[in-house]
């Protein structure tokens, strides 16, 4: 790595990402769809999670849960350096149920300073991501359940209740991304003021209604370029103004540009 670099590796394993970063990188608020753990490897981050803003470093397990906001600021000027698996929802699923945990669970901190953890995540992405080294489908279902088995926890208590107003409007963005409603538009579907509104559904997503417009585009541009269609195709048909706008919001969120992650799935 050249110390500014978020690269998504192969990964082995259908439904499983890998990154590996060594990056100066600020990153913006942004979700993922998938379940995030890694492990810092050098230096130190701040970030604020939806559990709170904890510090992180070297040697610490770091998780984030599916659609929960983020961000990450580098403690330091040499910047830090971690890697990370992204898990599908569905597979998290199975496994949680092979343990014996309800659906709904999470993992409860945003960081874990277990060192027994450092060895059993080291196996489990060698195992996802480096096929040479004799590692198989079930060294990585082994390592996965051990290492889900260790963080994962039922959900604790239920979750705030996102008023039915609020609810709405967040569904008009989800449903059609590429719309670009107004603000009156979207607090009328919220039966609230504009004021009211953009305070409601901050508090209730962790986001602006613009930031969670931007967030639903970059997703569906994401799944697009996954899928296999070309970067400016995928740039229109998510609502961006051109290719270079979808690039900056996609490396704020990701750390990489749309075609560095494009030429890692080839």
């Amino acid at each position: 790595m050249d110390g500014k670099r978020v690269s998504l590796l192969r990964s082995q394993t259908p439904g499983i990402e890998a990154v590996a970063a060594d990056t100066t990188l600020t990153f913006g608020r942004h979700t993922h769809e998938q379940f995030g753990v890694g492990l810092i490897l050098r230096g130190a981050q701040k970030s604020a999670s939806g559990r709170g803003v904890v510090e992180a470093g070297a040697g610490d397990i770091v998780t984030v849960n599916p659609a929960e906001v983020h961000d990450g600021v580098p403690i330091g000027d040499a910047g830090r350096a971690w890697r990370m698996l992204y898990l599908a929802p569905a597979i998290v699923a199975e496994l949680a149920a092979d343990i014996g945990l309800p659906p709904n669970c999470e993992f409860t901190a945003p960081t874990f300073s277990d060192r027994r953890m450092v060895p059993l995540f080291g196996r489990l992405f060698r195992a996802v991501t480096a096929p040479d080294t004799g590692f198989d489908g079930l060294a990585t279902e082994q390592a996965l359940l051990l290492m889900l088995g260790a963080l994962l926890q039922p959900r604790r208590g239920c979750l705030p209740a996102v008023p039915a107003g609020i609810a709405s409007a967040r569904a008009m963005i989800d449903d059609d991304p590429l719309a670009a409603p107004t603000l009156a538009q979207l607090a009328r579907e919220a039966g609230l003021s504009r004021f009211q509104f953009l305070r409601g559904f901050a508090r209730a997503t962790g986001l602006t209604p613009h930031a969670y417009l931007v967030q639903r585009r970059i997703h569906r541009a994401r799944q697009l370029i996954g899928s296999g269609v070309r970067l400016a195709d995928a740039a229109a048909a998510s609502g961006f103004a051109d290719q270079s706008h979808m690039t900056r919001l996609f490396v704020r969120s990701f750390g990489m540009a749309p075609g560095s992650y494009a030429k890692a799935l080839d």
